[in-house]
């Protein structure tokens, strides 16, 4: 019997690394041949030695019209190769140009995820530009899939309110795999080796921050409350920022910049492979983000059983519920972000509460074998309807 062809397509490698991880290896074993498809980047080799079939695909993550359309036609040229019974996009690029370039040539199932929309946090012709590159998208594709259902209605008030509008399950594009997930002595002690590394006094309170540093996360909001916890705090306050910059996209202004750099408390680890230890040699979470599909860092917080304190956004109050599982604040407010710090400092015990149930919830509705097997489902569904 032949296998059904399936490929996968992201902008940029590092979201098929991160993003999909685990997921061509699966559906491998369920019945697919699967083919990956991305840009350039030190993440290819990375997926190639996982054994993931990978073609590249010139896209970038900014608004290049010219190289858009070489993209394009490269991306035809990949489908015509290949041809896949489904292909399924992840990221705005990738999916403008996978779904315009599957729909030329005709490939049965178009399925586009959108997990986080740049356009929530743009204004004026640049805004009216995405919202026309994302319609471009849906019309092309078959289905399209938000990864929470604030992002569903988002989208149905303000881009499509198409019938082929769909979120999977409880949502989430990859779920998390709670055993990987999970405090271990192994993972404790590399936690208190960071602690020593950086210097951080034992009776230091630690504050994580974990994704790109950019303002769309709420770095700002994060400094300033900082600033003033540090300012009226006795015992030493300290905050970790784990991730890279990235200036050419959504710089932080230059004050910011040199705080993150100079400042005392302040810990700039770059990006990191495995996040655990550095989750865990926290205290609490922090994500004030201002935009975002479902965040997979959030749900591995609550799995590592740290308290978080998120935005009151679509995804994040997807996963926290407010003094259930974590801690809600309003998005691009400062005070709001140094009173729930403020909180988990001063209320140690309710917050260790919190970061319990806050597993136990994550490990009911967001376990990635689940996530994993409802796509599937959707898959062979389709497939057989098509």
């Amino acid at each position: 019997m032949n296998r059904y062809k399936l490929l996968r397509v992201t902008t940029v490698p590092v979201s098929l690394k991160l993003l999909l991880a685990g997921q061509p290896e699966f559906f491998g074993r369920n019945g697919f041949e699967v083919l990956t498809a991305s840009a350039d980047g030190p993440e290819r080799k990375d997926l190639l030695n996982e054994g993931v079939r990978h073609a590249i695909v010139p896209m970038t993550r900014k608004i290049t019209p010219l190289r858009d359309i070489y993209a394009l036609i490269k991306m035809v040229g990949v489908i015509r190769s290949f041809k896949p019974d489904i292909i399924h996009t992840h990221t705005p690029k990738a999916g403008l140009i996978g779904m315009l370039a599957s729909w030329i040539c005709g490939v049965k199932v178009r399925m586009h995820t959108v997990a986080g929309l740049p356009l929530m946090e743009s204004t004026g012709i640049k805004r009216k530009l995405l919202i026309l590159t994302e319609r471009i998208t849906y019309a092309c594709a078959t289905r399209v899939y938000p990864n929470s259902t604030g992002l569903k209605t988002f989208i149905n008030q303000n881009i499509s309110d198409s019938g082929k509008i769909y979120v999977l399950g409880h949502g989430s594009t990859n779920g998390i795999d709670v055993s990987y997930f999970k405090q271990s002595d192994e993972l404790l002690v590399k936690a208190r080796y960071i602690r020593k590394e950086h210097k951080i006094p034992p009776d230091a309170f630690v504050f994580c921050f974990v994704g790109r540093i950019v303002n769309d996360k709420g770095i700002r909001e994060i400094i300033g409350a900082f600033k003033r916890l540090q300012a009226e705090e006795t015992k030493p306050v300290y905050i970790t920022l784990v991730g890279n910059f990235e200036q050419n996209l959504n710089p932080l202004d230059e004050a910011d910049m040199q705080f993150l750099r100079t400042g005392s408390g302040i810990i700039l680890t770059g990006f990191k492979e495995d996040v655990r230890p550095y989750i865990l040699a926290a205290d609490a979470f922090l994500f004030p983000s201002y935009r975002e599909g479902f965040p997979n860092v959030v749900l591995q917080a609550c799995a590592l059983e740290r308290c978080c304190i998120v935005s009151d956004i679509n995804g994040c109050n997807e996963i926290i519920r407010h003094q259930q599982t974590g801690l809600l604040i309003r998005p691009k407010d400062v005070q709001a972000v140094f009173e729930a710090m403020r909180y988990v400092l001063d209320k140690k015990p309710e917050a260790a509460q919190l970061a319990k149930y806050s597993r136990q919830f994550v490990t009911k509705n967001f376990d990635q074998q689940a996530v994993w097997s409802a796509l599937l489902i959707e898959y062979k569904t389709l497939l057989e309807v098509g």
